[in-house]
């Protein structure tokens, strides 16, 4: 089981580091395969221009959720580090609670049930109501995995500022990604 120390870090070696960890929501997730490091010098990030009622988590302790809805429509799942950092979980190879998540999305495809942050949140109902709480502790269950798999770093996806930075990390070879990685 990770704890906040692991949490407590640089947030791209925290990005890098979640790679093919076990993340689970009362019992239903996967390993992560796919993330995004975003700190509060970045431009790109929710935390660049201080301290809101929206990302007031980001500000927090290190190892708590911070859930945001994006384009109105989709929630999103972070891991914050923090002093304004944060990792967003951008996709999960599901492997726990198949059926469930089938249900949740509506669909049977598994390479894309958990393919993108708003899939993995429709997934394992991450909402509002998780932001702030701590993934030490239930509903949460992060459990570390040696990395036998390569990581592979790229650009980041869908965002307009700090567009070359290269805080992707995803697995190497998995057919889970929500994007194929940028040469």
């Amino acid at each position: 089981m990770l704890d906040q120390s692991f949490f407590s870090r640089d947030v791209e070696q925290v990005a890098h580091d979640l790679i093919g960890v076990t993340f689970m929501v009362d019992g239903i997730g996967g390993a992560i395969i796919e993330t995004e490091a975003y700190s509060k010098t970045d431009p790109a990030s929710h935390s660049f221009k201080g301290l809101t009622r929206r990302n007031a988590a980001m500000f927090g302790p290190a190892g708590c959720a911070y859930v945001y809805r994006i384009y109105g429509l989709h929630w999103c799942m972070n891991f914050t580090c923090g002093q304004g950092s944060a990792v967003l979980i951008r996709a999960i190879e599901p492997s726990f609670g198949l059926a469930t998540i089938t249900k949740r999305r509506g669909m049977t495809d598994r390479r894309l049930l958990c393919s993108g942050p708003g899939r993995l949140c429709q997934a394992l109902d991450i909402n509002s109501q998780f932001d702030g709480l701590s993934l030490c502790q239930p509903p949460f269950c992060l459990k570390y995995s040696p990395q036998t798999q390569s990581v592979t770093r790229s650009k980041r996806i869908g965002i307009s500022k700090a567009k070359d930075a290269t805080r992707r990390f995803c697995a190497t070879n998995s057919n889970y990604l929500s994007r194929p990685i940028s040469k």
